[in-house]
């Protein structure tokens, strides 16, 4: 396997899955004594170009940040639509679903973990940047996501 693929090992984000972001972000803001975040939803298929197994899917998730010192908590409710996110949800439940990394040069990233059995999932852009989920399960027991800033 190749070495320090990520080219970091800072764990930016967790990224949690739930049924009610409502209810969920309001208990972290209760158990935390810090004000509940509003939520937002993902942008459309149009403009975040959403592809999960190699296809174009119009799956969108609502989704609270928290910021927690060097490292934010995600939470994370998915739409019906096919995701990386409906499906772990749907056979795992709620709770932990990826752990994310800021990295530079995606395409070579990516590239460079499929390389090393750890395929693609779900891609997609986002205001500022864009993220991909990797497959990292089977080595590493959970879904790494990369996220590239511009």
């Amino acid at each position: 396997m190749d070495k320090n693929i990520l080219g970091n090992n800072v764990i930016t984000q967790i990224g949690i899955l739930v049924h009610d972001i409502e209810k969920t972000s309001q208990a972290y803001a209760d158990f935390f004594g810090i004000d509940k975040p509003d939520w937002s939803m993902t942008d459309t298929a149009d403009i975040a170009q959403t592809e999960y197994r190699k296809q174009p899917t119009q799956a969108r998730v609502k989704l609270a940040f928290f910021d927690m010192g060097s490292l934010q908590l995600e939470l994370i409710e998915p739409d019906h639509n096919p995701s990386t996110w409906r499906e772990y949800l749907n056979e795992h439940g709620e709770g932990p679903h990826h752990i994310a990394f800021v990295i530079n040069g995606m395409k070579g990233k990516v590239a460079m973990m499929e390389r090393n059995q750890m395929p693609l999932l779900q891609k997609g852009e986002y205001t500022g940047g864009r993220y991909a989920y990797m497959d990292t399960f089977n080595d590493l027991k959970i879904i790494l996501e990369l996220l590239e800033n511009d």
